[in-house]
């Protein structure tokens, strides 16, 4: 009889094996098993600020203070959509036709000569308005061979923001990058902060020869010109090519946000992003912009009357009485929240397209955001997307809280506007300069006629609608073009008043072809 062999395993190799087989086991479940840990109550969501789509969020209400979550959003996204057929019809940039920035000086461009004098400088208006004086004041510095005095920033207009430069902007970074270009000191020297000084409002649209000439000629009786407005002072055209890039080296390049709006803002644009891509829409319906313009349409009688009392009460706003119906039907007056809705709708945006709104308070809040709100759920802003303790330290501020919606409309796949006012003018300069996205303009005027229509029932929203809004802005999606000059038969400051202001869109003079492409201007979109 033979023996059966028997195989003697270790107990200390079994142990080995049955331990590296539980392991395993627990590696595969964590794969497959969703593990939920629940937050602490310090631990707020960003998802606590995202309206649901069964329980559409009020416009008005107070919500949690979110942050961002690495976990999956609860809300539909758009990110696939850059796959679809929808892409090129809804969010491709327009194409740059071969132009690129181009500000850097010629090898002929001279560093700043010694210096005539100071220019100071009190600016005026909102924030982009006073933006774009800024870049105008630099470009006059280096005209006049001025010392440019850091400006001052407006506190009494309606926004009454007691904000100065370095609280908004980056001012070291400003003084260090135009060195090349002009001197500049942060406060007039001591010994000459009493002296005789000339306090001026500067032609608008001024040219070359009236700074050369009749400003210029001020250095021989005085030390220091205080420019008391900066709006519009300098002329769009006809300026040497060097003073026009030195305006886009002064906007785009040296005057940007101090730093905590630049870190505030990035994080507001990343928050955008994470719904995928986004539609930043400046909604001009505040207060101040509806009493400016006298556009009453979708008001109540008492709304209407205390827009009017404002304006009558605002003594640097000269046009008093105004006639809403004629405006509205000029093309003059702003969208409405529910007619931006609508156009929207009709370009084919669908209701899960994530919306920015850049904007301040909402005229008559919940009660005019109904509508848009009813088509487009995940209506956001820098209040929904950021906490009270992150927005405290501009919430008191309007300029700086104006920085935020700029940086983010910038940044966005797609710039919409309600009004071309100085913010949307801005944008849609700077997207042009960056190559970034597309920005519609809406015609306001065509689009008013087709609102009215459906207002009466004899249209409704459907193909034929969608169809007549999408050929009436085939060519205002923000192509590259050259700048529109003044409107035939206009003379005057009108005629310099209807021209394509030159931050809306700086070509020429900013923008350069690249030698590459050959390909005809004469073809491009307008």
């Amino acid at each position: 009889m033979h023996r059966r062999n028997k195989t003697v395993v270790p107990l200390g190799m079994l142990r080995r094996f049955l331990a590296a087989s539980i392991f395993s086991i627990v590696v595969t479940s964590f794969f497959f098993v969703h593990v939920h840990v629940s937050p602490s109550p310090t631990d707020h969501k960003f998802n606590d600020k995202i309206p649901s789509f069964r329980d559409p969020q009020s416009w008005t209400r107070e919500l949690a203070p979110p942050h961002l979550s690495k976990a999956p959003l609860s809300v539909p996204k758009l990110k696939d959509s850059r796959k679809d057929s929808d892409y090129e019809k809804l969010w491709k940039p327009p194409s740059n036709h071969g132009f690129i920035p181009c500000t850097k000086p010629t090898p002929n461009y001279s560093t700043p000569g010694r210096s005539r004098g100071y220019l100071s400088v009190h600016t005026n208006g909102g924030l982009n308005q006073m933006r774009t004086g800024i870049c105008d004041m630099v470009a006059i510095a280096r005209i006049i061979n001025a010392t440019l005095v850091i400006p001052e920033l407006d506190k009494k207009s309606f926004w009454h923001d007691t904000s100065i430069f370095s609280d908004i902007f980056d001012e070291e970074w400003f003084i260090s990058s135009l060195a090349n270009d002009i001197k500049i000191i942060k406060k007039l020297p001591k010994k000459l902060v009493n002296a005789t000084k000339i306090v001026m409002q500067f032609r608008s649209w001024s040219g070359m020869d009236y700074y050369e000439n009749e400003i210029a000629a001020l250095w021989d009786n005085f030390n220091v010109i205080r420019a008391s407005k900066s709006d519009s002072r300098l002329a769009n055209n006809n300026l040497p090519p060097e003073i026009q890039k030195l305006r886009c080296r002064a906007c785009y390049e040296a005057l940007r946000f101090s730093p905590h709006i630049e870190k505030m803002g990035k994080i507001l644009v990343e928050r955008m992003k994470s719904f995928g891509p986004y539609i930043a829409l400046h909604l001009r319906y505040e207060k101040d912009m509806l009493a400016f313009s006298g556009c009453t349409h979708e008001l109540s009688t008492a709304e209407a009357e205390e827009l009017r009392i404002i304006r009558e009460n605002t003594t640097y706003w000269k046009r008093k009485y105004i006639n809403p119906i004629e405006e509205r039907s000029k093309g003059f007056c702003p969208l409405t929240p529910k007619e931006v809705g609508i156009f929207l709708t009709a370009l084919g945006y669908p209701s899960k397209t994530p919306i920015y709104i850049a904007a301040g308070e909402i005229y008559g809040g919940e009660s005019h955001m109904t509508d848009l709100q009813s088509r487009y759920p995940l209506l956001m802003s820098k209040e929904k997307l950021a906490s009270i303790e992150e927005l405290e330290p501009f919430s008191s501020h309007a300029s700086q809280m104006a920085a935020l919606d700029y940086i983010v409309s910038v940044e966005s796949d797609v710039f919409v506007h309600s009004y071309p006012g100085n913010m949307a003018k801005a944008v849609e300069g700077h997207r042009r300069f960056l190559g970034s996205g597309r920005t519609i303009s809406p015609d306001r005027k065509a689009l008013v006629h087709l609102f009215d229509k459906l207002a009466n029932g004899s249209m409704t929203e459907g193909r034929t609608l969608s169809n007549k809004i999408i050929d009436l802005h085939k060519k205002r999606l923000g192509f590259f073009r050259k700048r529109k000059g003044p409107v035939s038969g206009t003379k005057g400051l009108d005629r310099f008043r209807s021209e394509e202001t030159f931050y809306a869109n700086p070509l020429p003079g900013c923008l350069c072809r690249t030698e590459s492409l050959n390909i005809n201007a004469s073809h491009f979109s307008v």
